[in-house]
């Protein structure tokens, strides 16, 4: 069964997105989950299998996206059709992963191997819309069998 490689929650074949944090699952790795080498995020407190060795603090990413006219005309269609509008679907999808990314990046130059918590949310101002991705940084060690 493939991983996601953004959160490392095992998801069936065949499953276009994760169901645990929502990431695409076009780059899926199958066997073992991500290795304690790998950056983990999560939008629980705790991980199951990691103690938490000791906390950063809070990290964000954030992204502002709009659609282009040629966009913005597909999407009128779309919408007049009814239905998903994907053009708007894809540009807010990508500016999630975007968030996360970010989010991500400044965990890292913190020292974190994780994150745990994380919350995206959305906002529009004007034509533009906001994705922030927060959580807070950790680093993580594999608990040992008592």
């Amino acid at each position: 069964m493939p991983f996601c490689q953004n959160c490392g929650a095992q998801m069936p074949e065949g499953t276009k997105f994760c169901t645990s944090c929502g990431a695409t699952m076009g780059g899926t790795t199958v066997g073992l989950p991500p290795a304690q080498t790998e950056f983990l995020v999560v939008t629980t407190p705790t991980i199951r299998g990691y103690r938490i060795k000791r906390v950063l603090g809070v990290v964000t990413g954030l992204t502002a996206r709009t659609r282009g006219v040629g966009g913005k005309f597909v999407a009128g269609i779309q919408s007049m059709m009814g239905g998903e509008v994907s053009a708007f679907t894809y540009e807010i999808e990508k500016a999630r992963v975007e968030a996360i990314q970010r989010m991500r990046e400044q965990a890292q130059q913190m020292g974190a191997n994780a994150v745990i918590g994380l919350d995206t949310e959305s906002s529009d101002l004007l034509s533009v819309i906001v994705i922030s991705a927060t959580g807070t940084a950790v680093i993580v060690e594999p608990e040992t069998p008592a």
